[in-house]
């Protein structure tokens, strides 16, 4: 059995049907879905599986749907391959918090309802502000934090080498598109989102997040989890708090955490979420990195093949 990781997805990843062949086929995939239900009080997986596109696209909608579908692929590879340890795990911003409830620091119940919330008041910082963001191809990070400067913008996502996200005013956006070539970045692409995520127009969620994090008991983490915002090995309670906190309003450092596991030694990876998003960014990274994408069934057999 091959080290390996578990990564989860972030926002942006959803899409209408997702998990609704785990559902049909497992019992304790629909046992999972109908305690998100009732946990959060809505009808999560009928968003999941039935849309519509523009509903299941809300912040305090996709944020839980991604949360849940992570931890519904994890159960399922766990009952085919019962010999399954893995050795780290980390997410893309909301996937973080999925990372969290896989490695055992908080329930799958408490990290829903966490994330239930954090969905809910990014969505209120979105509506409260006049937030956009930029894709950048070709930049390196010094070029870039350069022209966030410039434009009083910042750096949301570190995504992959050559591949950096913008977050801000729609005003400071628009300037930093209109100066990304000034700056030696080759494409600059202004994102169609509800808002400006991690940026400071997100400090009114972050605030609030903070609150709800502070109520909720944290246990030691089974494996190690790499957190975003210090691409670092998390595993005190304070510490973990402090980054899921600050990550809200701070930048993804996805690349450098890709390194960190790398340097840890692993190598190897099982992507667990829709549109194998996470492993396009991991082959950026790392060119000899595997990964293991599981988003329905079909996908989740192969790897079931490649690791039982």
């Amino acid at each position: 059995m091959s080290q390996i990781v578990l990564l989860f997805s972030g926002q942006g990843a959803q899409k209408t049907g997702m998990g609704k062949d785990f559902f049909e086929h497992s019992a304790i995939c629909r046992e999972m879905a109908l305690q998100a239900d009732k946990a959060l009080g809505f009808g999560l997986s009928e968003i999941m599986f039935e849309g519509p596109d523009e509903e299941l696209t809300k912040t305090s909608r996709c944020q839980p749907a991604l949360y849940l579908h992570g931890l519904m692929a994890l159960a399922l590879i766990r009952e085919r391959v019962p010999t399954l340890e893995p050795v780290a795990a980390a997410g893309l911003s909301l996937g973080e918090f999925t990372a969290h409830a896989a490695a055992g620091t908080f329930s799958m119940e408490t990290g829903l309802q966490l994330v239930g919330k954090r969905g809910a008041f990014m969505e209120e910082a979105c509506n409260a502000t006049q937030g956009s963001m930029a894709a950048l191809i070709g930049g390196d990070e010094e070029q870039v934090q350069a022209l966030a400067k410039e434009a009083d913008v910042d750096v949301a996502n570190y995504n992959a080498p050559g591949q950096i996200v913008l977050s801000g005013t729609v005003e400071g956006i628009d300037k930093a598109v209109e100066k990304a070539k000034d700056f030696g970045i080759r494409r600059a692409i202004k994102l169609n989102v509800a808002g400006a995520y991690h940026s400071r127009l997100m400090q009114s969620a972050q605030d609030k997040l903070a609150a709800e994090l502070a109520a909720v008991e944290l246990a030691t983490p089974t494996m190690p989890v790499v957190c975003n915002y210090a691409a670092s090995v998390v595993s005190d309670a304070a510490e973990i708090r402090s980054m899921l906190e600050k990550q809200v309003t701070g930048s993804v450092r996805w690349t450098a955490s890709i390194q960190k596991l790398v340097e840890m030694g692993h190598t190897t990876f099982l992507e667990l979420g829709p549109g194998k998003v996470l492993a396009g960014l991991v082959a950026k990274i790392h060119k000899d990195a595997v990964v293991h994408s599981v988003e329905d069934l079909h996908s989740l057999e192969k790897a079931v093949e490649t690791l039982g």
